[in-house]
């Protein structure tokens, strides 16, 4: 693994950059009809995301340790991840894109791009290795019928 910050961590990190950026560029918020209540549904989509995910580890009696791939016992295809191959860092995406919609400032698309990014290339790119060496055709199979993100 290139970083050892976990994903959680990173999630936070954007989250504050979200409103670090507001206080710094109040002149770049916004505001439009129905702010909140698209903020609430994103958060709240992402957090039920997270959980179905992370229970969908637990019945598979797998590791949800994101610093340690290695100790993945068992491949989850099903549920979340027959859409995204990484939904508990999609539903974390949402939950962000819900606060930055919330703090209403135009800056925080910047916090979620540099979140998407690091992911990406700290724990996703990382992981996938990881289980390819691990599951190999099974993995590949995977990846090539179930896109990253969404």
């Amino acid at each position: 693994m290139k970083l050892k910050i976990p994903p959680p961590f990173q999630g936070l990190f954007a989250a504050a950059l979200v409103w670090g950026l507001d206080q710094l560029f109040p002149a770049l918020s916004t505001s439009f009809p129905l702010q909140k209540t698209l903020a609430l549904v994103l958060i709240v989509v992402g957090a039920g995301i997270d959980l179905i995910s992370v229970f969908a580890f637990f019945k598979a009696k797998t590791t949800i340790n994101p610093l340690s791939p290695q100790a993945t016992k068992q491949l989850v295809v099903s549920g979340t991840f027959r859409i995204s191959r990484n939904p508990m860092y999609l539903g974390m995406l949402l939950i962000l894109s819900g606060w930055a919609i919330w703090v209403g400032n135009v800056t925080g698309v910047l916090a979620i791009l540099l979140f998407v990014n690091s992911i990406t290339y700290s724990q996703i790119k990382p992981e996938e290795k990881v289980l390819e060496e691990k599951f190999g055709s099974i993995y590949t199979e995977y990846k090539a019928s179930v896109r990253r993100w969404f």
